[in-house]
This record gives C-alpha cells, sequence and structure tokens, in this order.
C-alpha cells in the first residue's frame, strides 16, 4: 500500500484530484508540514529524521525534504545530536498572534450573555504590573448598579480578579509578586496580611474561583475566574460583581458556574485547547 494513500487517510487528506503537479498536491504538502510540526510539539524530546517518517508514513526522502523546508524557515531547527525540534521563530508568531487577537471582541458576546443570566455587572481584565485593569464591562438593565468605568484599575490583592489570576501562578512567582504590592486597606474586610492573601488563594485554587468579598468597596461582592490560554497560564479573568445584598455567600457557588461556561466560552473562541491541570 502506497505511503502517501497511508499518509493521506491518517490525516483526512482527500485523494481527489492529487495530481503531483496540480495545487491539490500543493495543499497536501501544506498538511504534511503542519503534520510534521503537530508531531514534533506534541513531542517531550527532539525527534530524528527516521522517527518522524515512520511516525508520519512517510518515506525518508519526504520527511527529509519537508523538513529541509522548515528549517530553511526558523520553524523547525536541528540539535548537535542531528535531531529536530521546533524553532524560535514559532515564537514570534505566537507572539504576533496574541498581539493581533481582540481579547475584548471576542469576549463581549459571552460576557453579554452572562449579564443576561446572572443579572449582575460583568467585568473583563487584564493583570498590568501589581493592578487589574477593567478592558470591558457590560451592565444589566438595573436601577442599582456598580459604579466602575472601563480603563480604571484596582490593586491586585482585595479584587476577585486579581486574586483569580494570582491563583494560577506558582507560590515562589506569587511571593515575588506580592514584594511589590503595598497591601492597603479599602474596608474592614481587606486583607492586608500576606499570610491570610496566601490562605485565601489556596482556597480559591482548590475552589477554581475567587472571591471578593467587600474587600474592594464596602457593599459590594464579587466572583471572579481566570481565562487561561494553552499553557494553563492566565491571560485575563472575568468577574460578576454587585450589591452584597443581591449577591449573597449563598448565591456565589451558582455564579461561579456560570462564569465556568462564560470563561470556557470565551477560551474556545480564542483558540486555546484546553489545558489538563
Amino acid at each position: 500500500m502506497p505511503a502517501d494513500w497511508l499518509f493521506n487517510k491518517r490525516h483526512g487528506i482527500s485523494q481527489c484530484g492529487t495530481q503531483r503537479n496540480g495545487g491539490v498536491y500543493k495543499l497536501q504538502a501544506l498538511d504534511r508540514a503542519f503534520a510534521v510540526l503537530d508531531l514534533l510539539s506534541s513531542s517531550s524530546a527532539p525527534l530524528g529524521l527516521a522517527e518522524i517518517a515512520a511516525a508520519l508514513d512517510l518515506h525518508k526522502s519526504t520527511a527529509h525534504r519537508f523538513l529541509m523546508v522548515l528549517e530553511r524557515h526558523r520553524i523547525v531547527e536541528r540539535t548537535p545530536a542531528g535531531k529536530f525540534r521546533l524553532g524560535l521563530r514559532l515564537c514570534d508568531f505566537g507572539s504576533r498572534a496574541i498581539e493581533q487577537y481582540d481579547l475584548r471582541e471576542r469576549a463581549q458576546l459571552h460576557l453579554k450573555t452572562l449579564v443576561v443570566e446572572v443579572e449582575e455587572t460583568a467585568h473583563l481584565c487584564i493583570l498590568e504590573k501589581t493592578h487589574m485593569v477593567y478592558i470591558d464591562k457590560q451592565e444589566p438593565e438595573r436601577t442599582i448598579r456598580m459604579i466602575s468605568r472601563v480603563g480604571a484599575s484596582s490593586p491586585i490583592h482585595c479584587t476577585a480578579v486579581g486574586k483569580a489570576i494570582l491563583a494560577t501562578m506558582s507560590r515562589p512567582r506569587v511571593e515575588e509578586m506580592l514584594q511589590a504590592v503595598q497591601l492597603e486597606r479599602f474596608t474592614r474586610r481587606t486583607m492586608t496580611s500576606r499570610q491570610a492573601l496566601l490562605k485565601e488563594l489556596d482556597r480559591t485554587s482548590r475552589r477554581g474561583y475567587a472571591v471578593d468579598d467587600e474587600e474592594r468597596e464596602e457593599g459590594v461582592r464579587c466572583a471572579g475566574m481566570a481565562i487561561l490560554d494553552g499553557r494553563g497560564e492566565a491571560i485575563a479573568a472575568v468577574s460578576i460583581s454587585g450589591p452584597s445584598f443581591r449577591v449573597t455567600m449563598q448565591k456565589i457557588p451558582s455564579i461561579a458556574d456560570k462564569l465556568m461556561t462564560c470563561v470556557k466560552g470565551i477560551q474556545h473562541d480564542l483558540g486555546f485547547i484546553p489545558f489538563a491541570r
């Protein structure tokens, strides 16, 4: 059975009109190039030519041609031992892709749906040094609503969005960040002890969402959840905020469930692969 047929069948490439000098063949070449990249990205160690050819059901000469082209463009690189791994140019592509996508635009529909379900104010925030910056806000049609504005910022230690992002970080990174944070008191409930905050971050990590229990503003309670990229690192956070007489502690778990649906929708639309913790 021809190796080309095996490769096409395994990777879902159509057999229609596979003339070698036609456009379909060129598309197959692209499919094969991406299959090489998929293989290298899923391997924990660099792979040799024979390993790549065998894994993709390709002749060594065919696999070698693809690898040479990818290497010339710095998409893959060769180790001193002559094996292949992903190249650093992919980092450039990844950085540019991140810069180009509009997080706010992708998240907006999910935030609006969340607000309709919960009937409280939703915020989308990003981390800027030691503060959370509000980049979008969606409000319900209620008389009593959150007083906040897009572009404003709040300290990371007393907000649900801030604690949600901190809870995704390693303990050494959190402790390093907290050295630059002045744990300012805003209400009688604000955590001004690093030890108390670290314990709260442990609770946040276990349950999957953070709570601001009137820590930033008296009479305002919030629940927040981080948006994770494909590596499990937080790129932003979403929160639901409202007056504490409506957003009661009893309602927080139900709100968190809806936050999870919202966050998963945003991650899906951003193209992030679910990360297994």
